[in-house]
């Protein structure tokens, strides 16, 4: 998965090889708002007139724009798999959240 930011707000990237066009969504906010550009140049320019354009719109209607991801965020899970994972981060000198984030990032590179 590829993933462009602006302003804080991610996009999912996607390529159509087709249309010989990358597409974007800003991912995270319940609002659909989408973006495309034949290059990266032009993605990365389309999605930065696309997050102002929400920004402004939000503004114009008296909402509050919604946040994008915080980095903070709760797992409920067995106790079991609370007390291993607990044990592994420490046999590797880390905190809990850094042993978990580094899980998450490992996983997310298997998947891509």
């Amino acid at each position: 998965m590829n993933i462009m930011m602006h302003k804080g707000y991610l996009a999912k990237i996607d390529y159509s090889d087709e249309d010989a066009l990358f597409t974007g969504r800003l991912a995270g906010i319940d609002d659909v708002i989408g973006f495309h550009g034949q290059s990266v140049s032009e993605l990365r320019a389309a999605m930065a007139v696309a997050v102002e354009d929400y920004l402004t719109t939000c503004k114009k209607l008296g909402r509050k724009p919604q946040k994008t991801y915080s980095g903070k965020f709760l797992v409920r899970i067995e106790p079991a798999v609370h007390a291993r994972a607990a044990i592994a981060a420490q046999a590797e000198g880390k905190s809990l959240n850094a042993w978990i984030g580094e899980a998450i990032i490992y996983k997310q590179s298997a998947v891509a």
